[in-house]
């Protein structure tokens, strides 16, 4: 799973890598402000060849835009408001914790990085956005099940109540009061088709001598 590093610090940049790395997790990109970021995610300009970002890691002090306004618009945005977010601060005091989590934070680590600390808290942030990943992925298959189930009930036509038909020549008279032919009524309100053919009882009377006695 990828993991985003937002971070305008080299060295702190250097320093979640490593740690991520020798922890087994090799998708990792990295950026260094929050527009920079923005490109990372494709929220610039969408391309293809955007990568899939499961974790960000965003640091709260960065210059022109602070990590806690770019989680409250990457948070405001449905094309990535599902991503979680740990925020990565030197600030521990309540208000600025308080105002991480009310942009949308999921969880924060505090400055300097501990390791057995960063890798928990990644680990259960990557596991809750799996999960995520799966009940979506379950969501989506719902809805197409049940589009196909009303676009098949839509297609089925089924024959009820009373239809008045003639006991001599078999017609049917329909909701305008028309006679029409069984099998063209038939069509009409059903997904059968027709071959014409003819039965025994016909044929002997049709054709005397067809068939023997």
């Amino acid at each position: 799973m990828s993991i985003l590093i937002v971070d305008d610090s080299p060295d702190q940049q250097l320093l979640l890598r490593t740690i991520l790395l020798k922890a087994g997790y090799q998708e990792l990109v990295a950026a260094d402000s929050a527009s920079a970021a923005y490109d990372v995610l494709g929220l610039t300009c969408p391309s293809s060849s955007t990568p899939t970002i499961d974790l960000i890691l965003m640091d709260c002090l960065m210059p022109v835009t602070d990590g806690v306004s770019a989680t409250r618009h990457i948070k405001g945005l449905e094309l990535v408001r599902d991503i979680p977010i740990i925020v990565v601060t030197a600030k521990t005091d309540l208000g600025n914790l308080q105002a991480a989590f009310s942009a949308g934070a999921m969880d924060f680590i505090t400055k300097p990085v501990n390791s057995v600390d960063l890798l928990a808290r990644v680990n259960s942030a990557l596991m809750l956005k799996k999960e995520m990943d799966c009940r979506k992925a379950r969501e989506r298959e719902l809805r197409r099940s049940n589009e196909e189930l009303q676009q098949a009930l839509r297609e089925v036509k089924v024959l009820k109540g009373l239809v008045p038909i003639c006991a001599s020549c078999k017609k049917i008279r329909n909701d305008q009061g028309f006679w029409q032919q069984l099998e063209e009524y038939l069509q009409q309100h059903s997904e059968a088709e027709f071959s014409h053919g003819l039965c025994t009882p016909c044929i002997k009377k049709l054709y005397p001598g067809v068939y023997a006695d």
